[in-house]
């Protein structure tokens, strides 16, 4: 059975400030925004004055164990960035994905990369403009959620899970809430609180951090962050073992946020389809992943990410904006 047929009951899912809560609705978003030409993204306002055309533009990269690390991987880029724009441009090192949602939604975030279970609701309720993903040079992209554990731990498959801790990131991932307690619960039968106990790490980072510390029985990840966290030795191949790899899901979407000045909006998307990886940070820390991630393609929030809508419609999940 597939992990998306497999969907069909709503799963657990705790609400936060920002975060999806249960019910049976479609996606749509907020009623302070409109969309006009139906692409499912807020439209830029009409009115010049409502427009953001900001002499420093603030960057931030989804939340990461070191979002330092980051800042250097992207300096390259936010210097391309800054040169096409006509900008200054500063990263923005964000904690969390509550914190980055915000952020955007407050006008203090303009350009960002938000993880793929984020940006539904970056898109319903932060105006979030996603246009681009990173992707091999033959065009291939995505990444696969896996449970994983460490050697010893007495769990060789996901049935193992069964009175023990396991660690999510936060309730806004896909692969690091969404799809794995769906699955845990429809294909597993094992339902968080009564067969298993759910703990958030917050990042996919201190999830597998934690697993390979043995902090953690299991955990639900995007091996896309395991694998360059392995290449960057942060840890070792052999302190995890995975029981479970999913279909493939959409990576990170970069965008912008919907009442950026029109003209400077062009003037971002220019800047990362000009970008040239060869010899730069950013390739080294992504050509690990599997695909390699080496350039950005352009992406659009109605087609690429049906998927991730999908399985937020088989949780009974709708987005409210508080």
């Amino acid at each position: 059975m597939s992990l998306l047929r497999s969907m069909t009951c709503a799963a657990m899912l705790a609400a936060t400030m920002l975060a999806p809560t249960l019910a049976h609705a479609e996606f749509k978003l907020d009623p302070r925004f409109t969309d006009a030409n139906g692409d499912m993204v807020a439209d830029a306002p009409s009115d010049p004055a409502k427009q953001l055309d900001p002499d420093t533009l603030i960057f931030a990269y989804t939340p990461v164990e070191d979002p330092a690390v980051y800042a250097k991987v992207w300096q390259e880029f936010l210097d391309h960035l800054a040169k096409v724009t006509g900008k200054k441009v500063q990263f923005f090192p964000v904690q969390s994905n509550a914190a980055q949602l915000e952020a955007m939604r407050a006008g203090r975030l303009h350009v960002a990369g938000f993880n793929t279970g984020s940006n539904p609701i970056a898109v319903a309720c932060a105006g979030f403009v996603p246009f681009a993903m990173m992707a091999a040079k033959d065009g291939a992209y995505g990444y696969e959620m896996e449970i994983i554990t460490y050697p010893g731990s007495g769990i060789t498959k996901v049935e193992d899970i069964k009175g023990k801790k396991m660690a999510f990131t936060s309730e806004t991932s896909n692969s690091g809430y969404k799809a794995p307690s769906a699955l845990l619960r429809t294909e597993f039968k094992l339902e968080p609180g009564k067969d298993y106990e759910p703990v958030f790490s917050g990042k996919h980072d201190n999830s597998i951090i934690g697993v390979a510390n043995k902090d953690y029985p299991a955990a639900a990840v995007a091996n896309s962050v395991m694998k360059r966290m392995i290449a960057r030795d942060v840890i070792k191949a052999d302190q995890v073992v995975s029981i479970y790899k999913s279909q493939s899901f959409p990576t990170t979407g970069y965008g912008y946020v919907y009442n950026l000045k029109p003209e400077l909006a062009a003037k971002v998307k220019e800047a990362f389809f000009t970008f040239n990886w060869e010899g730069t940070a950013l390739q080294k820390e992504f050509k690990s992943a599997e695909p390699p991630q080496e350039k950005f393609i352009p992406i659009t929030f109605k087609e690429n990410w049906a998927v991730v809508r999908q399985i937020d419609d088989a949780m009974g999940v709708s987005y409210t904006c508080k």
